[in-house]
């Protein structure tokens, strides 16, 4: 048989209440209290308690308010005042002021605590004459009426925080900076991403697999992890934003696999208010090809095209940037990631720039800058149709990495080139994107001289280079959200692998069929056929190989 505590249901109705007292700031009396008669009122008409316990409640809190509200006797001069110190002059939003009101809402805590525990003393004495009967029925909505304020516990230390200015909700701008001013780290975020691939050979011709930026499509390898990325981002100021990204599963200078390595490190420093000038300095994207700029998080074909990712491969150099787009224009950039429009990103209007040129953590070993300039617009149609249009181009010297070989004359010797600072590296190109609303169209094409292995293997001198790709998709959004992105590829590319050992030339021409599934957000899986033509340009004397193969991909974002 239960048996209730009289003793015990009064003393947690009370508990109840006083919690729910403490919680609201005695900085703003009439708004607690009309928030609390709110609460209470919500309680009753739900059933929760009954119009006695309801009145008892307001009366209880209204006896306290009135306590509260007499005037503590003035201390005598040069006495220092038990209670807690006056914060109403306190200058709005300082770190200071926000400090004294939390003093005093302990202050105010303590005293609460105090009294609580003398009132318990009289609860005792009280429940001593009551019918263990008669409090049954008071149990049952005291247990509802615990849950219900436990449930509705962070709207009430929201409403709190209200009542007494420290909400972020009431801060402005300048208090909230002047709260975070020495507290830069509150302002990162964390995000990143997850790609676990799976690849399959089903046929090959000639030399082996090899493609240069998917270090598992090849016979020797099943299955793997191909991205491991962790960004931290925010803004250190209201003039400087620092942006750093690794990747768990990188390589290093193209050789060691399945390390720790940086993507990104650097930091944008805005020129004025609106930010809509940035110098950007240290590890970073290339403003060239809008493909290389695309996220892999967001780009449907497994890998970036070869035509277009041979000029920096990697994507990133050490370099500084200079970045200019309107307000509005910057923010339609993210806007075409951030609608699933899978956007490139916000790299500006204008880009201008000069790097290293050596590539994605590698040493300079020339002395020689690499320069480069991009200029791009996402136009915005009527029907809400998204067109973007761009030209970049690039100018510099290269001196790629050579190692022996065995030459088509039989004799074996390493290659060189005529200037040891390196071999003339200069591109440009077009970039145009109708974005899939439902249908999409990507098209890029550049044109060039670079470092390239000539044919009888003895020298690398400047030839020249074209290629691009051609890509058309559609994307299907369903009533639950759920998208399914059909797309179809082709690309190709004659010309130096500059960042290969001895720049061999590359020839290309592949076409792939894709498809893309997103139960939900969280998760991405993508499958792709690939058919055709390419150099195996790891390995001499750098032979072709036909081949088809697939790859099956899950992508989990956080």
């Amino acid at each position: 048989m239960l048996r209730i505590n009289p003793t015990r249901t009064r003393w947690r109705l009370l508990s109840l209440f006083t919690a729910a007292t403490v919680a609201l700031t005695p900085a703003s009396p009439v708004l607690a209290s009309q928030a609390m008669e709110q609460l209470f009122g919500i309680l009753k008409t739900k059933g929760s308690i009954t119009q006695a316990e309801h009145d008892m409640l307001v009366a209880a809190m209204k006896a306290d308010e009135a306590k509260a509200a007499v005037p503590a006797p003035a201390p005598a001069s040069g006495a220092t005042p038990s209670s807690a110190p006056v914060v109403a002059n306190a200058p709005a939003g300082s770190t200071a002021a926000l400090e004294r009101r939390l003093a005093a809402q302990e202050t105010r805590i303590k005293q609460l605590e105090s009294a609580l525990s003398g009132t318990k003393t009289k609860v005792d004495q009280i429940a001593a004459g009551t019918k263990p009967e008669a409090s049954t029925g008071l149990a049952g909505k005291v247990e509802k009426l615990e849950d219900i304020l436990m449930g509705t516990k962070g709207q009430v230390e929201e409403l709190s925080r209200i009542t007494d200015n420290t909400s972020p909700s009431t801060l402005s701008k300048t208090e909230l900076d002047e709260m975070l001013a020495d507290k830069w780290y509150e302002r990162l975020k964390l995000k990143g991403y997850v790609q676990v691939r799976g690849t399959s050979v089903l046929h090959d011709e000639g030399a082996p697999l090899n493609v240069p930026n998917d270090a598992i499509a090849n016979d020797l390898t099943s299955i793997g992890i191909r991205r491991a990325r962790m960004t931290y981002s925010g803004d250190l100021t209201n003039h400087v934003y620092l942006y750093a990204q690794l990747d768990f599963f990188g390589s290093v200078a193209g050789s060691v696999s399945n390390a720790v390595s940086a993507r990104d490190y650097y930091a944008d420093i805005s020129l004025d208010s609106a930010r809509e000038y940035r110098v950007r300095l240290g590890l970073s994207k290339v403003p060239y090809g809008w493909s290389n700029m695309q996220s892999s998080q967001n780009r449907l074909a497994l890998e970036r095209p070869d035509a277009i990712n041979s000029a920096v491969e990697g994507e990133r150099d050490f370099g500084a940037f200079f970045y200019w787009a309107p307000y509005e224009i910057r923010n339609r950039f993210k806007d075409l990631v951030k609608m699933g429009l899978r956007g490139s990103g916000d790299y500006g209007v204008l880009a201008l720039g000069a790097y290293s040129g050596n590539g994605i953590n590698r040493a300079d070993n020339n002395g020689r800058t690499h320069y480069v300039a991009r200029l791009a617009y996402p136009f915005e149609f009527e029907n809400g149709q998204f067109l973007e249009l761009g030209v970049q181009g690039y100018t510099g010297q290269f001196a790629p990495g050579t190692s022996s070989v065995r030459r088509p004359d039989g004799t074996t010797g390493t290659p060189t080139f005529a200037d040891k600072k390196g071999v003339l590296d200069q591109r440009v190109g077009l970039s145009a994107i109708l974005y899939p609303q439902p249908f999409g169209l990507e098209a890029e094409w550049n044109w060039g001289r670079g470092p390239t292995l000539s044919k009888d293997m003895r020298t690398i001198t400047s030839d020249s280079l074209s290629g691009g790709y051609v890509q058309a998709n559609y994307r299907h959004v369903f009533a639950n959200q759920q998208e399914l992105i059909p797309f179809v590829r082709w690309s190709t590319y004659d010309g130096g692998r500059k960042f290969a050992t001895n720049a061999p030339r590359n020839q290309v021409d592949e076409i792939g069929l894709g498809l893309r599934y997103i139960p939900y957000p969280e998760l991405e899986l993508s499958l792709m056929y690939t058919h055709g033509d390419r150099t195996n340009t790891a390995v001499a004397p750098y032979n072709q190989t036909r081949a088809d193969y697939i790859g099956l991909q899950a992508q989990i974002n956080f």
